[in-house]
């Protein structure tokens, strides 16, 4: 049958969710997310921003989201948490539904070192982003090459150092 509908049977519009946010890598507790999740379980934060994008340039954005930190933390990283030596060696590298991709370090995040407020976005300007998926938001950064899109995974784990 042709994808034309006929009189007696109106096409229906159809919505593709994106995929979940899957948390994995060196996790006590690996999760898979929606932005529903992301907007339900953590506290919110709000963030406006500027950033520069290399095709469109400057970039105005105000964006809603739970903290990085908090989920991943909730994920429960592998690392001594009394140990912050230990926990300076983990990394988080995040994925966009596109294959783009990115590397943040723990101590990015982390209150004792840089205390990043990171945000894994749920709403850009004011709508929810539960169709598109949620987006990485990083507010000290001049670039927009580390916001992420339609987040699809956050693998964390400690850092490979080569031998010596």
């Amino acid at each position: 049958m042709s994808g034309i509908s006929s009189p007696s049977r109106p096409a229906r519009a159809v919505s593709v969710a994106p995929k979940p946010l899957v948390l994995t890598g060196e996790l006590i507790r690996p999760a898979a997310l929606t932005v529903a999740d992301l907007r339900t379980r953590w506290g919110q934060r709000r963030a406006e921003v500027v950033f520069e994008c290399a095709k469109r340039g400057p970039q105005r954005h105000t964006f809603e989201g739970p903290l990085l930190r908090d989920v991943v933390g909730d994920a429960r990283p592998s690392f001594d948490a009394t140990r912050r030596k230990d926990r300076s060696r983990f990394l988080l590298a995040v994925t966009g539904g596109d294959g783009h991709r990115t590397v943040l370090s723990w101590a990015e995040i982390d209150a004792d070192f840089a205390d990043s407020p990171i945000l894994l976005a749920t709403a850009m300007d004011g709508r929810g982003l539960d169709l598109s998926g949620s987006q990485l938001v990083v507010p000290s950064d001049r670039c927009g090459a580390r916001y992420i899109s339609a987040i699809t995974s956050v693998w964390v784990g400690a850092c490979a150092f080569p031998q010596t």
